[in-house]
């Protein structure tokens, strides 16, 4: 575990609300001069504390705003199985997140469509012809008030 100080908290904070600020605005954001800033980004990156940076994208203007968990119960809990599903939902678009998780079920996904119909395809024709799967649960999203996925 690396050492993270208040201030790379800060600017941890910062860089993750807005990851393409400047580092003069960073700098005067988190109160350092931009050299220190810039030392201290570069070194939370060289440390692996920063993994990287991406854009945050509308779903809904992408033609993608219909959302999906769903939880995946697998028939049979041998190693090929679970890399097969793992496998398959690598190669699916439509999983944004897929984690092997412990409890009533194996694995939990966000699955992301243009829509209900676009989601009863993926649903029926990709999940529900996959081996060993043995029961599926999907939960709609109908609103997020906090989403702090980057």
């Amino acid at each position: 575990m690396t050492k993270i100080d208040e201030i790379d908290r800060k600017i941890l904070r910062h860089l993750s609300r807005d990851g393409r600020q400047s580092n003069l605005d960073l700098a005067a954001q988190v109160g350092l001069s931009p050299s220190a800033t810039s030392r201290r980004v570069q070194d939370l990156e060289r440390r692996g504390v920063i993994a990287g940076y991406r854009a945050r994208l509308n779903r809904d203007v992408m033609g993608q705003g219909f959302v999906a968990y769903l939880t995946v119960g697998l028939a049979l809990h041998t190693k090929e199985a679970q890399e097969g599903f793992e496998r398959a939902m690598r190669a699916a678009p439509e999983v944004r997140e897929c984690h092997n998780v412990t409890g009533a079920f194996e694995y939990i996904m966000r699955v992301e469509t243009a829509d209900l119909a676009a989601y009863k395809a993926f649903h029926t024709d990709r999940l529900g012809t996959l081996p060993h799967v043995n029961s599926i649960t999907s939960y709609i999203v109908m609103g997020s008030p906090k989403d702090e996925r980057a």
